[in-house]
């Protein structure tokens, strides 16, 4: 026989070529793995050719490697034929392992068929050499080969199943079962190399491709097609991350928009939005299935005024922790949404109205009880209506509309309750929305009227100025007064409006008492808390200035102590913006909020104005004494002016003028007028003095009345 050697250079280009092939055929089966459809297609043949390529390569290397003492020459049909057969194996080697479950009959099979084709393909490229005579085989090396190409194909076929996907360190557990079939292929090749013997008088034909430069040729061109293969793998790869960050990325942000689109921004509770769908929902199952279900419209009594006294931000913690509160105690299926403010709304399927009346008796007991928020202990109740489906309406407008109406009748009847709907309930709910309604027209019909009460210096004048006061003149119900109206109108939003027109009004009528001879007179407009923190107030109030020719230090804007502390610096910020304009500004209520002195003395107000509650009561020696004594001492101190509204008897009189407030308003001297009656008010002074008898006998003023 002939003596063979091999070329050591080759040899490990040939282990070097297997391993890059294995590594191909790990990652194409992810990439494979990972797509779908077209794609999925193109890698599996793209991907089955490279890595086929390859591994005939490293056949057809370790072929080239070996020397023997002729030169040695292959035909050119069996080798594409054997190039043929290892890219239909690695094809479907691919195939097996990228579609559908890989149990154990599936890998046996697959591994006898790909084990099959390699055993072919290095056989038949063993064929090609053209020598005469022909190969003597060692039947033991080759049984030995065929065994390690079926346990190398089971083993690569396993490993490419389980290595398809996965995250962290995919990339180095490639890698290392790469090596080990690498390692494999190559052995089987080189155990089927060994099985082949040539006779002494073994000679080439010279027919056929020359091996001379036949070796560096496969190993260029296989080397382009793993390396350009990986190339575009590993950039397909990064795409696809990239892809799939930003799918990630934009579903997130889909989820984001779809909660803020359909929940409550503050208790993450569903909107109104979301409600309206559960409750077609709910009516659309009840009336398959003929069952029933309870609506109860919820709303918090007390809320505003702890909203008022503390601010929003212990306001808005308020609502989480009666949230949180609320949706502890509920049960099965149900939908809690909140619609803003402080009403809720509770969807939940009953059996029997027994069941509703259960929960929201549970609903009130647990709301009632106090909550601690921040360093307060706060204490509202909840008032509940409820309506029952099919019996208390048919759609959602009306099951709403009658949730509601019940819901204003246990207001009515006294809160901290819950009643159920009756018809009769929608009488007072229709007269509350057609208040509403009237109230949308109010002002393009001209029914909004100010009224006018005095303000005269301490003790008894003269008229220094007045205090605008609204009013309603309802074309059926008479003239209103702002306790009827202004709370439909904060709850909605017309406050702002009217609040401008009020300012507007107000100028306007200034100017008319000015240009009459009362130049020395200024108006008081008060704010409201949503027209203070209208983004639009100084243009507003510029504008007013401007058109009727009011000098800006006539007019005065009060904003009571609850609403300047809610937002202290912004507070800070607005009220400067005013006063550098040369309007003043008053902290009207004082003594009622909660109030920090770091912030006082930084707000740019000309005046306090002392709450009528501390004045109603008024006596020496008295808790309310000392109250209004502090704060006219800390008024003095901090450079502020002094006004005591609802001064209604002389001792009030007296007592206020000795402490030193500057500025009386009360039923005493003088009540809200309209503005045609004010010039009058100029006839019952002589000097500075007021005739006692002007307004007739003081008569107990509303609360709205006084300003």
């Amino acid at each position: 026989m002939l003596m063979s050697s091999y070329n050591q250079l080759l040899v490990i280009i040939s282990f070097i070529v297997a391993f890059l092939a294995s590594y191909t055929a790990l990652d194409m089966a992810g990439r494979v793995a990972t797509a779908s459809g077209k794609v999925a297609r193109l890698w599996l043949f793209g991907g089955g050719f490279a890595m086929g390529v390859g591994i005939w390569s490293m056949h057809f290397i370790g072929m080239l490697a070996m020397s023997l003492p002729m030169v040695m020459s292959y035909d050119a049909t069996l080798t594409v034929i054997s190039m043929v057969i290892a890219v239909a194996a690695s094809i479907f080697a691919l195939w097996t392992v990228c579609y559908g479950e890989l149990p154990w009959y599936r890998l046996m099979v697959g591994a006898v068929i790909m084990g099959s084709g390699v055993v072919a393909m290095h056989y038949t490229g063993m064929a090609a050499l053209m020598v005469q005579p022909g190969i003597v085989w060692h039947w033991g090396w080759v049984a030995l080969s065929v065994l390690i190409a079926l346990v190398a194909s089971g083993a690569a076929l396993w490993l490419a199943f389980h290595l398809r996907q996965g995250t962290g360190r995919l990339t180095l557990m490639r890698g290392g079962a790469s090596l080990i079939m690498g390692v494999a292929i190559a052995g089987m090749h080189y155990t089927g190399m060994a099985a082949a013997s040539f006779p002494m008088t073994s000679h080439a034909t010279h027919l056929g491709v020359n091996s001379n430069w036949l070796a560096v040729l496969v190993v260029v061109v296989t080397l382009s097609i793993l390396g350009i293969t990986l190339l575009v793998s590993m950039l397909d790869a990064r795409l696809q991350a990239r892809t799939s960050l930003l799918a990630s990325s934009l579903a997130e942000a889909n989820r984001e928009l779809a909660q803020l689109a359909l929940h409550d921004n503050l208790t993450r509770l569903p909107n109104r939005i979301l409600l309206e769908d559960r409750l077609d929902q709910a009516i659309n199952k009840a009336t398959r299935e003929n069952s029933k279900f309870a609506l109860m419209f919820m709303d918090l009594d007390g809320f505003k005024g702890v909203n008022d006294a503390f601010g929003h931000h212990i306001g808005d913690s308020l609502l989480i922790a009666v949230t949180e509160r609320m949706k502890s105690l509920l049960l099965g299926h149900h939908t809690l949404a909140r619609l803003g403010g402080d009403e809720f709304v509770l969807l939940m399927e009953i059996e029997d109205p027994n069941d509703a009346a259960v929960v929201a008796g549970a609903l009130v007991k647990s709301i009632e009880q106090p909550f601690d928020i921040s360093r307060y202990e706060l204490q509202v109740s909840l008032s509940i209506g409820v309506a029952v489906y099919p019996g208390d309406g048919v759609d959602e407008r009306e099951l709403m509309f009658n949730a509601d109406a019940a819901m204003y009748y246990t207001k009515n009847k006294g809160r901290n309750g819950f009643s159920f709907f009756q018809p009769s309930m929608n009488i007072i709910a229709q007269n509350q929305r057609q208040l509403i309604n009237d109230l949308w027209m109010a002002q393009d019909n001209d029914e909004l009227r100010l009224f006018y009460q005095p303000k005269f210096r301490a003790p008894d004048g003269p008229v220094v100025g007045f205090e605008a006061l609204l009013r309603w003149q309802h074309p059926q119900r008479g003239l209103l007064t702002p306790d009827v109206f202004l709370p439909l109108a904060e709850k909605t939003g017309l406050i702002i409006n009217i609040g401008n027109w009020v300012i507007n009004e107000a100028c306007r009528q200034l100017r008319v008492w000015h240009l009459q001879g009362n130049a020395q007179w200024s108006v008081a407009v008060n704010l409201s808390a949503l027209q203070f923190e209208q983004t639009g107030l100084v243009e507003t109030v510029i504008k007013a200035l401007t058109t009727h020719q009011i000098p800006a230090e006539m007019l005065t804007l009060e904003v009571t102590e609850t609403t300047a502390m809610r937002d202290p610096d912004e507070s800070i910020r607005i009220l400067t913006q005013l006063t550098e304009l040369g309007v003043k500004a008053s902290i009207d209520d004082f003594g009622t909020g909660y109030s920090s002195l770091l912030y006082l003395k930084r707000l740019p107000a000309s005046e306090l104005k002392i709450d009528r509650a501390f004045v109603k009561e008024l006596q020496e020696q008295t808790e309310d004494a000392t109250i209004v004594s502090a704060i006219v001492a800390l008024a003095q101190t901090l450079n502020l002016k002094v006004v005591a509204e609802g001064v209604e008897t002389p001792e009030q009189q007296q007592f206020l003028t000795s402490l030193g407030c500057n500025t009386l308003q009360g039923y005493l001297l003088g009540r809200p007028l309209a503005a045609d009656k004010v010039p009058e008010l100029s006839d019952f002074f002589t000097g500075d003095k007021p005739v006692e008898t002007f307004g007739s006998t003081p008569e107990k003023p509303k609360a709205a009345d006084v300003g």
